[in-house]
């Protein structure tokens, strides 16, 4: 699947829960809607961005492992997010 993000976010080396913070403050700048992909590497983030989205209006669209190379595809709640 291919996203077009509006903003990315290399979260890489850091560890939990350095990703979804960076990400949130990522979110919190960003306009309702936006898409924001983050990458990162610390494993515990594939279950962090998981609770984050079930817990938070945003909504995770899509994400990804690829050998330890973990990918998020996050849309910003708010307004028309059904795309």
């Amino acid at each position: 699947m291919s996203h077009q993000p509006d903003r990315r976010l290399d979260a890489t080396g850091l560890s939990c829960p350095l990703p979804l913070l960076k990400a949130k403050q990522a979110l919190a700048a960003m306009d309702a809607g936006q898409l924001l992909e983050v990458i990162a590497t610390d494993a515990g983030s594939w279950r962090d961005f998981e609770s984050f989205a079930t817990q938070s209006r945003h909504r995770l669209v899509d994400r990804e492992d690829n050998a330890g190379t973990y990918r998020y595809w996050l849309r910003k709640a708010g307004g028309d997010i059904s795309v």
